[in-house]
């Protein structure tokens, strides 16, 4: 296990007191600053400040299309991606489309039978659907590596309108249209939307495009703001950077859930999670509504994922989000299984001595490898690969990385010094997958662990915890706990994370797996747990910790979530 070090973010103290002039608590002032924040418009969540459609390339062009194929009566088809960010992206086109007149439906691929993205095989499915063949394939979340897919549709006589936020690889498919903040020349100011944020933006453009044409007079047509649910959970699953523009989203979204207006699915997600939506949070949907939806695409099918969020009706949502919790307990065994057997193979590698791990198990469940890689990277915090059986011969990796090493340019060197090697990869920095031929595993592991090695210079990495430095006395306690917990903190905008010694008063551990604390620093008294600790600590403790509301038999208290602790030196 690393041990992590403790490192303060730099105070910004011009950009702090502006905050604090513009009216913003002292505290917030403080944590906003040090994150990047100068100006109060960049946390005013009103939709006049989102950035326009009209600056993401080629937007308005695929807008057109759109409007030409609804005038038409065109078959549309959505390819949807198996994961949370491509449910809830194909949720809103579907919605967004339908309500704008198309004949549109969906078709998801399994990751177990014909992969990620718009494949060949993709194509024929598609080209049987039930709702007849489609004139045009609108991809969400994928894409942007589809080369042969595009190609096989027009074989079959069908046009493709690509939309993803992928990172492109040397060749563009030859799409209608690519709208891809990420594509090369495309100057949108945001390269941190996800899927279901592209598409979000194109049924805004298009929603424009059809007020120009007089479909709809101006201000007027569907209410797109509705779907904001559907992005804000999309866009925190896909754990993305939260920059302005993805905080000013995914605020609306949680408003709007916060006053029960939300679509039925995610109102029975709430329910099945246990989860209180007048309380909804970031948190909720990462950590909560994010996993149960993933379920599907993991273990079966996420077409089911996908009908729950499309869903208006109450029961069906209801029956469908407590299929998508069975499926959520069935993928936690299967992880926790997984997991032992990853560590045991994870030691027996001596990964003290390397920069990378890489586990592989012909009977681990595909659907839950990267799961286990994300596990093993937090214990030993080196880039992790986790393989398990694919197609015939062939081995699927999953892979995540640490802020030190991109892992996709990790691989792509690995492709380049061993042509071959690699069948397929794609992804960005922090995950990735892959398929490689397992007789080729034990040459790939050494090859990963060379280009590793290279890019970094190094073979070791340390965790390090940025912290908020000292909570002041005056800011402990509800109201301020309920303003942290209020805002937008993700991926690029951490939650604050405060830092101070403490006297151990008394410690026990709840269920033999947490480890319950209170704790006193001046004279004052203080609540705290630790998560998943089952070891007791020293009686005079260094922690990095959050701020946090504990509530208990209707009684809502101040409590400390330790992050780290250590003994003071």
């Amino acid at each position: 296990m690393v041990t992590p070090i403790l490192k303060n973010r730099p105070e910004q103290e011009t950009a702090s007191q502006n905050l604090k002039q513009a009216g913003i608590h002292d505290l917030m002032a403080r944590l906003l600053a040090s994150r990047g924040v100068t100006d109060i418009a960049q946390i005013d969540p009103a939709w006049r400040n989102m950035i326009p459609p009209s600056l993401l390339t080629q937007a308005r062009e695929a807008a057109v299309l759109l409007a030409d194929a609804i005038a038409r009566r065109d078959r549309m088809l959505i390819i949807a991606d198996y994961d949370c960010d491509g449910a809830t992206a194909c949720a809103v086109g579907l919605r967004a489309l339908r309500s704008m007149g198309a004949v549109v439906d969906f078709l998801v691929p399994n990751r177990f039978e014909t992969g990620y993205g718009l494949s060949p095989a993709v194509v024929e499915l598609a080209e049987q659907h039930p709702s007849g063949k489609p004139d045009l394939l609108i991809t969400v979340d994928n894409g942007i590596a589809s080369i042969d897919g595009v190609e096989a549709a027009h074989m079959a006589g069908m046009q493709v309108l690509v939309t993803d936020h992928h990172l492109p690889g040397d060749e563009l498919p030859e799409a209608l249209a690519i709208v891809n903040p990420n594509q090369p020349g495309c100057e949108f100011p945001s390269k941190n939307l996800a899927g279901v944020g592209v598409i979000f933006y194109l049924m805004l453009a298009l929603r424009a495009e059809l007020r120009q044409r007089g479909v709809y007079e101006a201000n007027a047509g569907p209410r797109l703001n509705e779907l904001a649910d559907l992005v804000a959970l999309g866009t925190v699953a896909d754990v993305v950077s939260l920059d302005a523009n993805n905080r000013l989203i995914v605020t609306q979204g949680l408003e709007r859930m916060r006053k029960g207006q939300m679509q039925a699915g995610l109102r029975a997600l709430f329910q099945v999670a246990g989860r209180d939506p007048r309380q909804a949070s970031a948190f909720d949907l990462g950590f909560a509504l994010g996993p149960r939806i993933n379920a599907a695409g993991r273990l079966a099918d996420m077409a089911l994922g996908i009908r729950c969020l499309i869903t208006d009706d109450e029961e069906e949502a209801a029956s469908l989000a407590s299929e998508l919790e069975d499926m959520n307990q069935d993928r936690r065994s299967i992880e926790q299984s997984m997991r032992e057997e990853a560590l045991r193979a994870a030691e027996l590698a001596e990964p003290d001595t390397s920069a990378t791990v890489c586990v592989f198990h012909p009977e681990w469940h595909q659907g839950v490898v990267g799961l286990v890689a994300s596990r093993l990277k937090e214990k030993y915090w080196r880039p992790t690969l986790a393989f398990a059986q694919g197609d015939e011969g062939e081995i699927k990796g999953s892979g995540r990385s640490i802020p030190d090493v991109h892992l996709r340019d990790a691989l792509d060197l690995v492709s380049k010094r061993y042509p071959g090697l690699i069948l397929k990869f794609g992804g960005h920095a922090m995950a990735a997958g892959l398929t490689i031929e397992e007789d080729n595993y034990e040459v790939f592991v050494q090859a990963f662990e060379e280009a590793v090695q290279e890019l970094t210079g190094r073979y070791h990495f340390d965790p390090i915890i940025e912290t908020d430095g000292s909570l002041e006395p005056e800011h402990i306690n509800i109201t301020v706990a309920g303003l942290l917990q209020k805002q937008v903190w993700g991926a690029g905008f951490p939650a604050p994370v405060f830092r101070d010694n403490f006297f151990v008063r008394q410690q026990r551990l709840l269920k033999n797996k947490h480890l319950k604390l209170s704790l006193e620093r001046n004279g004052e008294y203080f609540d705290a747990i630790w998560f998943n600790r089952d070891t007791l600590l020293p009686e005079n403790i260094e922690a990095a910790y959050r701020l946090d509301q504990n509530e208990w038999n209707g009684n809502v208290s101040v409590q400390f979530i330790i992050e780290f602790a250590q003994e003071q030196s």
